[in-house]
């Protein structure tokens, strides 16, 4: 890892605190399962397949969290790019443009500028990831039944930040030598999502082809 990009992860430049796992908690045991297999170098392929008798809902739950945090450090990193200015829409590319829509302000899908999508999204998850009814942290509190669902519209939101940063901000991410770091986080991401079939395939578009030579 460059110095460059040392600094900026040690900065640890995410919008928000991240979300953590209560020591001793079956999800805290999870993650450090997961981490283990990703420290030690295991095949992603193989790293995201459910470990034997363990629950979906937990394991999902666990991934949404790291992925929130991570993905929320990756755009940190190139946000001082990402502006009112440089992107007003917040898109990926010419033929793909993500409106915002909420149970709240925004009742339906409306135009934003990158930054102000990124904000309110990441906001969005916070409360998702918080909210102890979606997201229940105590051993024995089930999941749920709409869990999947929520977990769903999670990730393939996350997936709009990977198209806006590989097809806007690509630059940014080689300039601070963090290429392989975004490109280790995607295909995690991907191999993921896809192992669980957890976002619609028309989401996944924008990126197939660079995906194609990554990850198959």
């Amino acid at each position: 890892m460059s110095m460059a990009l040392k600094q900026v992860f040690n900065k640890d430049r995410t919008f928000r605190p991240k979300r953590k796992f209560e020591p001793g908690t079956q999800r805290f045991e999870l993650h450090k399962k997961a981490q283990a297999s990703l420290n030690a170098g295991l095949d992603l392929k193989l790293a995201v397949q459910l470990p034997h008798g363990e629950d979906l809902n937990d394991w999902v739950a666990v991934h949404v969290v790291d992925f929130f945090n991570r993905i929320n450090l990756i755009y940190g990193t190139i946000s001082d790019s990402c502006t009112d200015q440089t992107c007003p829409v917040m898109s990926g590319g010419p033929k793909y443009e993500y409106r915002w829509a909420d149970e709240h302000k925004y009742k339906k899908p409306t135009a934003l500028s990158a930054p102000k999508y990124m904000s309110l999204l990441m906001d969005w998850i916070e409360v998702q990831i918080n909210n102890e009814n979606i997201f229940p942290t105590n051993v024995g509190t089930p999941f749920p039944k709409t869990f999947m669902q929520v977990a769903k519209k999670i990730l393939s939101r996350l997936f709009r930040v990977f198209v806006h940063v590989y097809i806007h901000h690509f630059d940014r991410v080689s300039q601070m030598g963090a290429e392989a770091h975004v490109n280790t986080c995607y295909k995690h991401f991907y191999y993921f999502v896809t192992e669980f079939n957890l976002t619609d395939h028309k989401e996944l578009e924008p990126l197939k082809e660079m995906t194609s030579r990554m990850c198959h």
